[in-house]
């Protein structure tokens, strides 16, 4: 698709619309709100710019720049004219064509650090001043591309949150099980390839467990990744299981353990009856599971997953399976050991794994649950799906990218909005920004001079198709760990 297609229809008649004579227009990129985020999402995780901008200059090149100049401005003409109901003058597009270059200086905060609500996490301005309209020509690609792996990042990181408090609780002599306790299971119920991508990019750069395989190409593309980047296990599906026939299920456990004699195996236990597969079908196998050299791991898939995991039960012991809950019942068959801190561990042989419909705010019940009735909460995994990772939009955080300065026959004028009808939400900041880092802490700083716009922690990653402070995977990790 012609690259100059990548806005707004509104967008494409605003080189028109500033005054005579500007020739800067300056943005930044900052999450205004955190009314519509999971409960905890206090600040946002800064990630996805460096994937976001080598994505759009690499769009460009591909799909504007090296096409024929004639070819993909004759084309946008004939498009817009029709679209606008008029004869659409391609001479701007032109101009941009024989520059050969997305003229912009782009500006972030590092990635894999947490941002307070309002403070600006990228600045945009053009280089070129007859090229004052591409800064906000190219707002909307970006607010389309930023706002999800940003978003999906920092709920990964509240989930990771959760893990850890608990599992410090409960078991910290074994807090590297943390990394894979979030899962993403989100790919098939996402917005399409490219929002799998991009959240599942936001979830690794948290976890280091994941289903969604483009995850390992996005980072090893956009961010140099190196080695492991996400991993899973063995697993069955419901149509494995419904192929072995529901007279036979005894018996695809059995085959799938010597189809996969080591390792750790996770079988999806719920296609008929959890139930019967946990008082029944494993009582008998029990022997051959604890002979295996690997972990067996029941994954229901349906009902309230706190009650499944947990028990309807909040103490320990019940008259029914229900009562007990998945952990409960497998500690009952399979035993294990109780760590120093006095949380039951299940058998090395065994565990547990869920992952439809959870929530941060289930994710802690789980957690909190568990701890009650004495079981340490490294004894089950959570898939994070969709219904985490989908069930989003830019309001979330309340991302929005905003022309703040100007600059007009030479002059440079401070812009800002502040809606007398609003509740203080969209008003931006004014002129150009700084953002400095005092006491640890992210700080938004407005109408500075141009020099001081130069200093402060928001630093240069493009400029005019140049790549500058780039950073990889491994930087961003130990940045998120080293302020968990």
């Amino acid at each position: 698709m012609n690259a100059l297609l990548l806005t707004d229809g509104y967008k494409t008649g605003h080189h028109q619309q500033y005054p005579n004579g500007t020739e800067e227009v300056y943005s930044n990129w900052t999450p205004r709100s955190n009314k519509y985020a999971p409960k905890g999402c206090d600040k946002v995780l800064s990630f996805g710019q460096q994937f976001v901008i080598k994505w759009l200059h690499e769009y460009f090149e591909s799909n504007f720049f090296s096409k024929p100049k004639n070819e993909v401005c004759q084309e946008i003409k004939v498009e817009l004219s029709m679209y606008l109901g008029t004869d659409y003058d391609v001479a701007h597009f032109e101009r941009l064509h024989d520059l050969q270059y997305l003229p912009i200086k782009v500006k972030s905060l590092p990635e894999g650090l947490e941002v307070p609500i309002r403070v600006p996490m990228v600045t945009v301005v053009n280089t070129v001043k007859e090229f004052y309209w591409v800064t906000n020509f190219l707002e909307t690609i970006l607010s389309t591309m930023f706002w999800q792996p940003m978003t999906s990042a920092s709920i990964a990181l509240n989930y990771k949150r959760i893990f850890k408090k608990w599992a410090l609780k409960t078991d910290k002599e074994n807090l590297g099980f943390i990394e894979f306790q979030g899962h993403d299971f989100s790919m098939r119920g996402m917005g399409g390839f490219q929002s799998a991508e991009a959240s599942g990019m936001g979830h690794a750069a948290v976890f280091m467990g994941s289903d969604t395989l483009p995850v390992i190409s996005g980072m090893r593309k956009y961010y140099n990744a190196e080695g492991f980047v996400v991993g899973s296990v063995n697993a069955t599906e419901h149509s494995v299981m419904c192929a072995g026939t529901k007279d036979d299920e005894i018996g695809t456990f059995r085959e799938l353990m010597k189809t996969y004699p080591a390792g750790i195996l996770s079988v999806v236990s719920d296609t008929w009856d959890l139930w019967k597969v946990l008082t029944e079908y494993l009582p008998k196998i029990k022997e051959e599971i604890l002979g295996r050299d690997g972990k067996l791991v029941i994954r229901p898939d349906s009902g309230d997953p706190v009650d499944i995991i947990c028990g309807e039960n909040r103490n320990l012991g019940g008259s029914t399976p229900q009562e007990k809950g998945v952990v409960e019942l497998l500690w009952d068959l399979f035993g294990g050991s109780t760590n120093e801190q006095g949380f039951k561990v299940l058998d090395e042989h065994i565990g547990a794994i869920y992952g439809d419909s959870i929530t941060t705010e289930r994710a802690e019940n789980i957690c909190q649950r568990l701890a009650d009735k004495g079981f340490a909460t490294t004894n089950v995994v959570l898939g994070i799906g969709s219904f985490t990772y989908q069930f989003n939009t830019r309001d979330t955080f309340g991302f929005a990218m905003k022309a703040t300065s100007v600059v007009v026959d030479g002059e440079r004028r401070e812009i800002f909005k502040d809606p007398i009808t609003d509740d203080g939400v969209k008003k931006s900041a004014k002129g150009l920004v700084r953002v400095d880092l005092k006491d640890g802490e992210y700080m938004l700083v407005d109408q500075v001079t141009e020099q001081e716009e130069e200093q402060g922690e928001l630093k240069l990653i493009y400029e005019d198709g140049r790549f500058e402070n780039q950073t990889n995977l491994q930087e961003i990790r130990d940045r998120v760990n080293n302020n968990l």
